[in-house]
């Protein structure tokens, strides 16, 4: 029996999400990914003698607006707290963050068929970045800068029970919860950049027991792939630890990617360790229902009505899936949908030769020339007959490279489909003289080559010939 089959996984995911508002969540210096070093800065942000701060509201309203988002209860109050740490990149020496009293507790996010618990969902304040230097980078780095134009940058610290029992699992809970803060436009997930990170802690306990084994945290995960390993790896450590008779410590533990390890940064803290107290230059912050119910309205569709409205159209569960997972080809096939473009052959050119195209390209649909009016006007081209679907597939691709109106291919490549049964019938013929012996197989019983034939004379129309009609006098003349 595998050692993994004696154990059961547990993972809990905390996931910091920043949020897209113009400014800081306490000062009002810009708040935007890739300025040059220390531009973003006040004397709030740098922690200066004297300065108080002063609450964004919009960061409130976008943490009521993912609150409900994931089923979460917004309190009638909540507060901020000093977490008491020291970094170099924390100007202040503390972070103004929330403790006991959290702007959402007890939500869900359901993945697959299974609800994963959302213990509560907290605003604090970013720290500032460290940027190493020297000859040989981070390994051989002989100073470091400090960068501060992230601090002061509005969280939402989302912190999950810990209800996940696979890496796989914990990769699609992040995936979804991303889907879902970028729907409602109050984070661009964008891992890579840090506006999303995910630290991660994981215990392992015998199979059938009731009680948690000792957890450790794992950070500097900055992808969905990443994370995933990281779990498998702390998962086999954890494991052989405990076979050899050696007990897992409490610690927070880095991933190395390059490595595919990770390795002890320290022991974990707990909450006593950051010496907690209330913020005392900032009031609790009431918040009505009448504050709530006007965020509410305010509400975009969400992943999963999207999804079940999709299938309502006639959509498989997964075309309409993969669609809603890449929320501008959704919001694309939407203003496709509006305009009254036929469902199903528009899914059939978004799932086939586009997506084909921007994968191979590594490009999303807002970043080609198509638009959803051009799309329209050629599924309304193909129903009207006037092109045949194949010759749809082929000019396809220019106007996904340079934005040119269907008709106006069609009309310059002289592509209108051939629908004249006369034309098409002495085609046919024509193919039929041409191969003798195939129609002497094809009366003879072998009727597969009856594709051959529609083929060639398809061959013959360069894809324009109507294919039904192709299909009736091809039957017609071979009897």
């Amino acid at each position: 029996m595998e050692l993994r089959e004696k154990y059961e996984v547990v993972i809990g995911l905390e996931v910091h999400a920043q949020l897209k508002t113009k400014s800081k969540i306490f000062a009002p210096d810009l708040n935007e990914f890739g300025c040059q070093q220390n531009e973003n800065t006040s004397p709030i942000t740098l922690g200066m003698p004297g300065v108080l701060p002063v609450l964004n509201r919009g960061v409130v309203d976008m943490g009521i607006l993912t609150g409900l988002a994931l089923n979460c209860q917004i309190p009638e109050r909540c507060k901020f707290d000093r977490k008491q740490y020291f970094y170099p990149d924390l100007p202040k020496g503390y972070q103004i963050s929330q403790y006991d009293e959290p702007i959402c507790v007890g939500g869900y996010l359901t993945v697959g068929n299974k609800k994963i618990g959302i213990t509560r969902a907290h605003l604090e304040e970013d720290a500032g970045k460290l940027v190493h230097a020297g000859a040989d980078g981070l390994a051989g780095s002989t100073y470091s800068l400090v960068d501060l134009n992230r601090a002061g940058t509005p969280l939402l610290e989302i912190v999950s029970e810990p209800d996940m029992r696979s890496p796989e699992e914990a990769r699609m809970y992040v995936e979804k919860l991303r889907n879902v803060l970028r729907y409602i436009g109050v984070c661009d997930g964008n891992l890579e950049e840090g506006s999303m990170r995910c630290d991660a802690n994981i215990s392992i306990m015998p199979k059938g027991s009731k009680e948690f084994g000792t957890r450790a945290e794992i950070k500097n995960v900055n992808s969905f792939k990443a994370l995933q390993r990281a779990l498998e790896f702390e998962i086999d450590r954890q494991i052989e630890l405990v076979e050899n008779g050696e007990e897992v410590v409490q610690e927070t533990r880095l991933w190395d990617d390059n490595s595919g390890e990770t390795k002890s940064m320290r022991g974990k803290e707990d909450a006593h360790d950051y010496r907690y107290f209330p913020e005392p230059d900032l009031m609790p912050l009431a918040i009505s229902r009448e504050w709530v119910e006007r965020v509410r309205s305010t509400m975009p569709e969400l992943p999963d009505a999207k999804r079940e409205r999709y299938m309502s159209l006639g959509l498989s569960d997964y075309d309409a899936s993969v669609i809603v997972e890449q929320m501008d080809l959704a919001l694309f096939f939407d203003k496709l949908i509006e305009l009254g473009a036929d469902v199903k052959i528009g899914v059939n050119f978004l799932m086939g030769e586009v997506a084909a195209y921007l994968k191979e390209e590594k490009l999303s649909i807002d970043e080609t020339k198509l638009t959803p009016q051009n799309l329209a006007e050629l599924i309304s081209l193909i129903q009207k007959g006037t092109i045949s679907n194949n010759i749809g597939k082929q000019i396809i691709i220019t106007m996904l490279k340079e934005g040119t109106m269907a008709s106006e291919i069609v009309e310059k490549q002289g592509l209108s489909q051939i629908s004249d049964e006369g034309a098409i019938e002495a085609i046919v013929q024509k193919v039929v003289d041409a191969n003798p012996n195939q129609v002497e197989a094809y009366r003879g019983g072998k009727v597969q080559l009856f594709g051959f034939f529609v083929g060639q004379v398809m061959k013959e129309t360069k894809g324009r010939a109507n294919p039904k009609t192709v299909n009736e006098i091809v039957k017609k003349i071979l009897g």
